[in-house]
């Protein structure tokens, strides 16, 4: 069987949709517009207009239907769906406003649907990218099986540590304290901890290890492999928890301004029709 992605869904379905639609619309500007003196209020514009809304009311409400299934296929139809209709839209919305803006709603509403569109595709292709990259990071571990790991590995670096000169002792005590993992949103969406202890110690463990005695450097050994381990570990639970964050984030930016494109553009319509 043929493999099948957003792109080419259903035989590219959405595709040729997408094409149809906007080049019927694409047709209808070209040939009436210098008769019809498109502004959005002509009997083109209003059609151009008419079909954007139920586009955007169709995709809002697909969007939240196909959230219900999980199957690929379905998740697929809804990202496809999204990407070519999404830019569907764009075009003809933009062909409804005859080119016309200026600070008045009807922009507003312009200016909120493309912020939509824009975000959906990041979304789309946050859905597309981090699972994967989110496999090839965690391999077959879980995000509380490496933090129970890197608080095995604190343990063990702490107890070497002990026995070794103060500086050394200092540093690893430090930065096991002093890493921090997704404490607050930024950190988690940027995937890092700027001046990140861990990677920090390793570097000055790679000094220090230089000035130590015989008997300490077996010991060096082993608490400069442990703090290479542990930091190769934190690495990877803020790369799982940068995927999660980046993929979860993008909902609240979306569905928010999703809402307040549905309602300027409820007031868009009351106004051309009772104001206009």
């Amino acid at each position: 069987m043929q493999h099948s992605n957003i792109f080419d869904y259903k035989n590219y379905r959405y595709f040729k949709l997408a094409v149809i639609v906007i080049l019927i619309a694409l047709l209808a500007f070209l040939l009436f517009e210098p008769a019809v003196g498109h502004y959005g209020g002509s009997w083109l514009g209003y059609g151009l207009g008419t079909l954007s809304a139920a586009m955007v009311f169709w995709m809002a409400w697909y969007g939240i239907r196909k959230r219900r299934y999980r199957s690929r296929g379905n998740t697929q139809g809804w990202l496809s769906a999204h990407i070519y209709l999404g830019t569907a839209m764009t075009v003809i919305a933009t062909l409804h406003s005859g080119f016309h803006f200026g600070l008045n709603i009807h922009s507003l509403t312009y200016g909120l649907l493309l912020i939509v569109v824009t975000s959906g595709f990041f979304g789309n292709y946050a859905y597309m990218i981090y699972p994967r990259l989110m496999t090839e990071n965690m391999g077959e571990d879980s995000l509380d099986g490496l933090l129970l790991r890197i608080a095995e590995t604190d343990k063990l670096a702490r107890q070497i540590a002990l026995m070794m000169p103060d500086d050394i002792n200092n540093i690893v005590t430090r930065a096991c304290r002093e890493t921090s993992i997704g404490v607050s949103l930024l950190e988690q969406l940027r995937g890092f901890q700027p001046d990140c202890p861990s990677a920090t110690v390793v570097r000055q463990l790679t000094v220090l290890g230089g000035e130590l005695s015989l008997e300490q450097r077996k010991l060096y050994r082993d608490l400069y492999s442990i703090m290479v381990r542990r930091e190769s570990l934190v690495k990877r639970a803020r790369q799982d928890l940068m995927f999660r964050a980046r993929m979860g984030f993008w909902l609240y930016f979306h569905v928010p301004f999703t809402v307040a494109l549905l309602t300027a553009m409820v007031a868009h319509v009351i106004a051309i029709f009772f104001y206009w």
